[in-house]
């Protein structure tokens, strides 16, 4: 059985708990606390790689993310987390939008609940998902964390272009 390793990292929207094994990355997600944990002893290099490009992602200087990560949950949400990794930097789509690439336009609510199971926060970009009519929609860690994160990446995305 693999050993499980947990780093905190204090980000702009509060801390974020990384935990994972030796080989991959198994959940991102926002605590509701004031600082991360310091003196953080042993850390597998695959977390702190995860924490390093979650830096870089806060800093604007990294859009997508490259170390290896691992889902848990049925074969369809992993699909859904799949088609949210397919939603560019920036950009936003709504429910609808990933039931219709799935082939399964009336599975909007399916969609949206394993959206709201992601349990590897930014990486798998469940906050880029918008309601259909362009509203802010439910988010894990908060509306505000996700209005946030869509306004971070939009700015870094202009940034660029200029």
């Amino acid at each position: 059985m693999s050993k499980h390793y947990k780093v905190e990292l204090d980000s702009p929207l509060g801390v974020i708990e990384i935990l994972g094994t030796e080989d991959v990355v198994q959940s991102i997600l926002f605590l509701e606390k004031e600082k991360a944990l310091e003196n953080q002893e042993e850390i597998s290099a695959v977390l702190l790689d995860c924490r390093n490009q979650l830096i870089e992602y806060f800093q604007g200087v990294r859009q997508t993310f490259t170390f290896p990560f691992q889902y848990s949950g049925t074969p369809f949400q992993q699909t859904v987390w799949n088609s949210l990794i397919g939603i560019p930097f920036a950009e936003t789509a709504s429910y609808r939008d990933i039931a219709i690439t799935l082939q399964k336009e009336k599975a909007v609510r399916a969609v949206g609940n394993a959206n709201g199971k992601n349990k590897l926060s930014i990486v798998v970009p469940c906050h880029r998902i918008i309601g259909s009519s362009g509203s802010l929609t439910g988010y894990a860690g908060g509306l505000w964390r996700k209005e946030w994160l869509l306004h971070h990446e939009k700015k870094v995305k202009e940034s660029r272009l200029v």
